[in-house]
């Protein structure tokens, strides 16, 4: 059976690259097919000729099976609220084709076909983003998605939104036909709330490579003693991602200039202080326990990532067809506990990396904490001018919006469906909320890297830096030049955003 890898939809969504199938795939799905049609033919198989959900009890007549499944997609077309972002919608059709790669959903292989052709050519269905309690999956909106497969609906083309039956004839596509449990195959599972997870899965990566080379810098600023990332240190405690950011930083900081020995500095015995030193002997822990705080998060990502492999190679639906053991098992496949959990763990280790910027940052604005910097990196008139002192706000009122969304999601549950689905994994709900949080911090994190190389210049430091963070400063410095007079930031932050998306540090 075929396996989808992380990196494999990473390409798909952001490289272009195609999604092909082998033979070996339409022979797989072709077999479950031919099985299920003959399986069926005798007995009560659910959502195959009876009622969804509550209405299972209902037989329905064999003459009315094709519209039983139409009816389902239209049905549950009942979304609300603002459309998904593309990007996310493409992930989640890829999470499906992963599906019914298993062979065990009983559907045709033109419906695979043809959410390929979706996927390579850059056709996005409406979807909007309220609907999914995440426990039949995502039914709403995957009903969305499924309904532009039976030609209704609408689709996003090439930057305009129109009739999808317009789309599917321009490009000498046709509608799926229905043949046996197609409508319900393509609206139960998880496929919606795995594939924004990708995405959030994509951006939370970059953000802890970004905070980690920034929390690097950081510390060059603080000119801090550097045995804080000591290999030797870090190994004591036995957490993978302890050691990783740790190795990280030792690699980023290789060449600087910046950063203390303490061996040389204060293990020398040249020391006659009575009371007090001059620089801090250990640096706050918002600079000094960076591998101790961004450790969790890599081992939370590295988590996440194995799940959201393991999901989008899954068969997500209900029920199973198993052509092998010559059976159709029902069960609950499509509930969502294993994305919504881990998106609460991505969505709470992210907070924390959003508080740490902020605390960086209160250090860097903070002329009395720092010791060694200008009140808000003002290099104008004190008084006259205000240097970043706004920005603190934003950055602040940013990360107590982030704080507010910490509260898991995974705990919420609200029965419905007649009590059908009573307990529900708001899996959905869960991975927005963590996109809100990821959307949050790379807006703080684009205030602290302007500050990072205001401080940079305020120390005139620039030529004493490794030459990793060396090379950020320059690239930062090309998009927002240093700063005197007082000037708005709003386009600056949004500017130093875009940059951290697109130019990814991909640490090993």
């Amino acid at each position: 059976m075929r396996r989808i890898s992380f990196d494999e939809a990473v390409k798909i969504l952001y490289s272009g690259k195609s999604f092909n199938l082998e033979k070996s795939d339409i022979q797989l799905m072709d077999d479950s097919f031919n099985f299920l049609k003959d399986f069926s033919r005798d007995k009560v198989i659910y959502g195959i000729n009876t009622g969804f959900g509550p209405m299972a009890q209902w037989r329905v007549d064999d003459k009315s099976l094709k519209e039983l499944q139409y009816n389902i997609i239209r049905s549950h077309s009942a979304g609300a609220g603002e459309c998904l972002p593309d990007i996310c919608v493409k992930a989640a059709m890829i999470a499906r084709v992963g599906t019914f790669l298993q062979g065990r959903s009983g559907i045709h292989p033109d419906v695979v076909k043809l959410l390929v052709e979706f996927i390579n050519r850059g056709i996005c269905p409406y979807v909007p983003s309220h609907g999914s309690v995440g426990a039949s999956g995502d039914l709403v909106q995957l009903a969305h998605i499924a309904l532009t497969l039976i030609g209704e609906g609408k689709v996003h083309y090439k930057g305009v939104w129109r009739p999808t039956i317009e789309v599917l004839n321009e490009n000498n596509l046709k509608p799926i036909q229905v043949y046996i449990r197609e409508g319900l195959s393509l609206t139960n599972g998880t496929s919606v709330m795995t594939g924004i997870s990708v995405i959030n899965q994509y951006n939370a990566e970059n953000l802890l490579d970004w905070a980690t080379l920034g929390s690097v810098l950081m510390n060059e600023i603080a000119s801090s003693y550097d045995d804080f990332m000591a290999e030797e240190l870090n190994w004591c405690r036995r957490h993978t991602g302890q050691h990783v950011i740790a190795r990280r930083m030792r690699e980023i900081s290789s060449g600087s200039q910046c950063m203390r020995n303490r061996a040389a500095s204060l293990y020398d015995g040249g020391h006659s202080e009575k009371t007090s030193f001059t620089h801090k002997v250990q640096a706050y822990y918002s600079l000094r326990c960076i591998p101790q705080i961004y450790g969790p998060i890599y081992d939370t990502l590295s988590n996440t990532r194995e799940i959201l492999e393991d999901e989008m190679s899954s068969a997500c639906d209900n029920p199973i067809v198993d052509k092998d053991a010559g059976n159709v098992f029902h069960g609950g496949n499509f509930h969502g506990d294993y994305i919504s959990l881990e998106e609460d763990k991505v969505k709470i280790s992210l907070v924390r990396l959003v508080m740490t910027l902020e605390r960086q940052l209160n250090y860097l604005f903070h002329d009395k904490i720092n010791g060694i910097l200008p009140p808000f990196l003002n290099l104008g008139v004190l008084g006259l001018n205000y240097g970043m002192q706004a920005c603190q706000f934003t950055a602040t009122s940013t990360t107590a919006e982030c704080q507010t969304l910490a509260m898991p999601n995974y705990v919420h549950s609200i029965p419905n469906n007649n009590d059908n689905q009573d307990i529900v994994s708001m899996g959905t709900n869960t991975a927005l909320l963590c996109k809100k949080v990821i959307e949050n911090a790379y807006q703080v994190m684009s205030i602290y890297y302007i500050a990072l190389v205001q401080a940079v210049d305020c120390l005139k430091i620039k030529d004493k830096l490794a030459p990793l963070t060396r090379k950020v400063y320059d690239e930062i410095r090309g998009i927002v030049p240093l700063f005197i007079e007082d000037t708005p930031f709003d386009e600056d932050i949004a500017a130093i955003e875009k940059y951290l998306k697109k130019n990814r540090l991909y640490l090993k």
